[in-house]
């Protein structure tokens, strides 16, 4: 019982380990959502399936690493140069995860996506969807309060990953309630879709810039 109460009691106090409990949690519904798309990949052959599945991996990996990094190098001596190095693997994974998005977007874009949902589930998908953009959101303003790289790394992943959950809604609401020809939304969604990746790619290049950058500053302090 006294451990649930410290274990709370850190949770609520202690920013960067309710970061990284988050990301833990969001792991498991990555690692989900990406067997389950991996299935259907190969069970309709599907490009859409496979493309899901890759982005679901690619965003496992990226979680994965972070979240045992933060557990492995936690009172480590050289704790500061070791978070450094794996932010800036992290940055290149989170820009392998933005060009996985070309396809999938690509896709959308054209609304050759697979729909097997109706009005009703997509509603819920609509309400878990403002969830995660208010949260993610709420978090990535608030990313600043960790002075811990990687913690602020997780907000920004969290962002993108809500802003992806956005234009598959989009694209799912467009394609259930039109009727025949859909060629009158393709600007939006083309739009969009060109945005996500656009602002994706920005806080990509931003992470790796400012990892690389943080090593090279790191490297020039160091005593010879």
């Amino acid at each position: 019982m006294a451990d649930r109460k410290e274990y709370y009691e850190k949770w609520k106090t202690d920013y960067d380990f309710k970061t990284v409990i988050g990301a833990l949690k969001s792991l498991m519904i990555t690692i989900i959502f990406a067997l389950y798309n991996g299935f259907l990949s190969i069970h309709h052959s599907s490009l859409w399936y496979g493309a899901i599945f890759v982005y679901y991996i690619i965003l496992a990996i990226l979680r994965g690493l972070i979240i045992v990094s933060e557990k492995r190098i936690s009172g480590s001596d050289k704790r500061e140069e070791q978070i450094i190095k794996i932010y800036i693997i992290a940055s290149v994974l989170l820009l392998l995860l933005n060009i996985s998005l070309i396809v999938p977007v690509t896709i959308m874009s054209k609304f050759q996506k697979p729909l097997e949902m109706t009005l009703v589930p997509a509603i819920a998908m609509a309400a878990y969807t403002l969830y995660k953009v208010v949260m993610s959101s709420i978090h990535f303003k608030k990313r600043n309060i960790s002075s811990d790289m990687l913690v602020k790394l997780i907000r920004v992943i969290n962002f993108i990953d809500a802003l992806v959950s956005v234009l598959v809604l989009q694209n799912t609401l467009i394609m259930i309630k039109s009727q025949g020809d859909k060629t009158d939304m393709l600007p939006l969604t083309a739009f969009t879709g060109a945005v996500v990746l656009l602002v994706a790619l920005a806080f990509s290049l931003s992470a790796l810039w400012t990892g690389i950058r943080n090593l090279n500053d790191k490297k020039e302090g160091s005593p010879l």
